[in-house]
């Protein structure tokens, strides 16, 4: 007797969609097709069904600024898009930076998350993170420190063969851009302030300082893809933002402030390089970059807005919107939000709808498109880039077999679990 069946959907895997039924036992896949009986059932017909997606960057902001967002409220957020795993970053308050800061917030997503999670750990006390079962360590935020202490970081990044995701931009590019338009309050300063160049020359120097695993987190100009195809081996992965595809420098006409992130928007020109590098896969992973912040907080001039936009609930959805429209294909957009990560991270249960793995789903309908609306989200940001977008969301999404979301949140806090990345795990990972 199986726990659930889903049947009728057309399934995407090992490479292609297949029409065949799911089955599922102790929230695992145990069969693909066959003959079963199962306790429940979910009718699928007419619908698509994708792995969970993994967000391998979101800052859900708890603790220390859950006015802007928590584990409930993110975590929720993200079930209502098809994602299904989450790896938080380390700047909240406490910043994450030894195991007392880790286990606080553990404790916290343990109780409030409704999908399952990982946790980076910050450049701080990098042994007592790893044994407490950091997945990465970073955000590391380069433009924030000296090339003598990125060096130590990566060094001992290296030395204890863990990944380091590293915020590639160069602070003294941006003090010496920045100094003389001070005086100027126009939201696309911000852009010109942080140039391309910043970018360009953090990941230089990130490449070039150690040997150690190396993933540069949202990626945004044409230049600095570049480089990385250039530099490229098996130890160095990249991934970009939404906002960095589907928004450029022209909607800060439209948005103004709201639209403040880091690294900035960029021309379409740039737009158009990270899409074409997307579809050739010289960049590996779509992760959302959540970083929700209030409204009356982003209304501040540009040089006082916080820096970040909310995007974890609208990510799937922009995607499989640009599938429909022929943007690009689902099979590489699965890749880069399912399988990629989980082969970087080194989830070895997640990523692919294969027996064996979590039945970590999700399930839509291709015909059922409709236009973001803010008043439908779910994070406490209260706020999106992409209202009235088109995209394509999803009717249900499935945590290892159980419904979390359908429209309503079918579960209670804390039934996410925490994934614990042990040495033996990141060993698999590196020689993937």
């Amino acid at each position: 007797m199986m726990d659930l069946l889903v049947k009728d959907g057309r399934v995407y895997t090992g490479g292609r969609l297949l029409n065949t039924d799911i089955w599922i036992k102790n929230g695992r896949i145990a069969a693909l097709g066959g003959y079963n009986t199962a306790a429940e059932r979910i009718d699928a017909s007419g619908m698509i069904i994708i792995p969970g997606v993994i967000d391998m960057h979101v800052h859900f902001r708890d603790p220390g600024y859950t006015h802007k967002e928590d584990w409930e409220s993110g975590s929720i957020s993200a079930a209502a898009g098809g994602v299904t795993t989450v790896v938080d970053q380390p700047n909240t308050d406490p910043p994450v930076m030894d195991a007392e800061s880790y286990k606080e917030k553990l404790n916290l997503a343990k109780r409030r998350s409704i999908v399952d999670f990982c946790l980076n750990g910050g450049p701080g006390d990098i042994e007592s993170l790893l044994r407490e079962g950091a997945a990465a360590i970073g955000e590391i935020f380069m433009y924030e420190m000296s090339e003598e202490r990125l060096a130590r970081i990566l060094k001992e990044v290296e030395r204890l063969d863990v990944l380091a995701t590293v915020h590639a931009e160069d602070g003294e590019v941006i003090r010496r851009y920045s100094e003389p338009l001070g005086g100027i309050c126009d939201p696309d300063v911000h852009s010109r302030a942080r140039p391309p160049i910043a970018e360009v020359s953090a990941i230089d120097r990130a490449l070039s300082v150690s040997r150690c695993r190396i993933h540069i987190c949202h990626i945004s100009t044409a230049d600095g893809l570049e480089l990385v195809k250039r530099r490229r081996n098996r130890k160095v992965s990249c991934e970009v933002a939404p906002h960095h595809l589907f928004l450029s420098r022209r909607d800060y006409r439209r948005l103004g402030t709201f639209l403040k992130t880091n690294p900035p928007l960029r021309n379409t020109a740039d737009c158009d390089a990270l899409w074409d590098g997307l579809r050739r896969r010289d960049i590996d992973v779509i992760a959302s970059d959540h970083a929700p912040h209030l409204p009356e907080e982003k209304r501040d001039d540009i040089w006082h807005a916080p820096p970040g936009v909310p995007g974890v609930e609208t990510m799937l959805p922009l995607m499989l919107y640009a599938v429909k429209s022929n943007m690009i294909t689902l099979e590489r957009v699965v890749d880069a939000l399912s399988a990629r990560p989980a082969s970087i991270l080194g989830l070895r249960s997640k990523g692919e709808i294969a027996i064996g793995k979590d039945a970590d789903l999700v399930i839509f309908d291709p015909k059922r498109q409709e236009r973001i609306d803010v008043q439908r989200l779910h994070s406490r940001a209260d706020w999106t880039p992409y209202e009235r977008k088109k995209a394509i969301f999803p009717v249900m999404t499935l945590v290892r077999g159980s419904v979390v979301f359908d429209g309503d949140i079918e579960v209670s806090p804390g039934y996410g679990r925490n994934i614990e990345m042990r040495q033996e795990t990141r060993t698999e990972a590196i020689s993937d």
